[in-house]
């Protein structure tokens, strides 16, 4: 595999984070095409993988947990709010190798006055290789997240 990582695939944009974790651990791409469902993505690269050349369970517990708070704040079309993870169960149901594109969905199932409660669906190159399920905390407001203006501007 060379250094340079394939483009993603049609419809899927690189989302703007510039700081935290994710930052230097991504880069994370958005599809904004479907209103009703958020698709995330990343290309495994060698800086994600373990020894085997598989995408190492840590990336894929921090790409599923930036992808079930960003799949509810799109489906329920709340922007701008912090959703701390209370729970996280997930399985892996096949290995997501070096090269291969990563792609999640994420379904609010519930939401209370002081939690939401997820799940969500990932593939590597379409093929199933995990799922989870999580409760997250509805946080206060933070100025600045501004997630839908920030997918919003990636329509276009």
């Amino acid at each position: 595999m060379t250094d340079v990582s394939p483009p993603p695939p049609p419809g899927f944009r690189e989302m703007p984070i510039e700081i935290g974790f994710i930052s230097v651990n991504g880069p994370l791409y958005a599809n904004v095409e479907d209103e009703k469902a958020l698709k995330l993505g990343f290309r495994v690269e060698m800086r994600h993988c373990n020894p085997m050349k598989i995408a190492h369970g840590g990336m894929m517990a921090t790409f599923i947990d930036m992808l079930m708070p960003f799949g509810i704040m799109w489906q329920t079309k709340m922007s701008g709010r912090f959703l701390p993870t209370i729970h996280l169960a997930q399985e892996f149901l096949a290995p997501a190798p070096l090269g291969a594109w990563v792609e999640g969905t994420a379904e609010c199932l519930r939401q209370t006055k002081n939690l939401v409660f997820a799940q969500c669906l990932v593939t590597a190159d379409g093929a199933p290789c995990g799922r989870a399920s999580g409760i997250f905390k509805m946080g206060p407001e933070i100025a600045g997240i501004g997630l839908g203006d920030m997918l919003a501007n990636l329509k276009g």
